[in-house]
């Protein structure tokens, strides 16, 4: 008899945690990955990652983490409906030299609770223009 009862048990568990996955919120992103390719200092270090809530239930956005202090991160905080898109943008401090590859973490409350976005790059010195310091000759 308790083979049975843990048997339906069991049974019911899976059951409800099925049901449960068919009605949550479910992010995707259009991309995961932003290349600014090569940037010059001072430029605009701004990119936006845009998502969709493919699931069901509304996505509600806990949290947003960076890998450094060099990005920011901001997000609307309101729900996302079944269907809606919205988007993440990331802000680079692009007076720092040198290539990047810097990550961040979107904490929600989908069947993906966690995805790992990743910005990369390398910030340049701004090529000065050359100026001629030798005079032509009169004609």
């Amino acid at each position: 008899m308790k083979k049975v009862i843990l048997t339906l048990n069991a049974i019911i568990l899976f059951s409800l945690s099925v049901i449960s996955q068919t009605s949550a919120p479910e992010i995707k992103f259009d991309k995961k990955v932003h290349d600014y390719g090569t940037i010059t200092k001072g430029s605009d270090g701004t990119c936006e990652f845009v998502f969709k809530n493919i699931g069901n239930e509304p996505l509600i956005i806990t949290s947003v983490q960076k890998s450094c202090g060099c990005t920011t991160p901001t997000w609307d905080q309101k729900p996302v409906l079944p269907g809606e898109s919205n988007s993440i943008k990331v802000g680079y401090d692009t007076q720092r030299l040198g290539a990047f590859n810097k990550q961040i973490t979107v904490i929600s409350n989908a069947i993906n609770s966690t995805e790992v976005l990743t910005i990369k790059g390398n910030v340049v010195e701004a090529v000065q223009p050359v100026t001629n310091t030798t005079s032509e000759p009169e004609k």
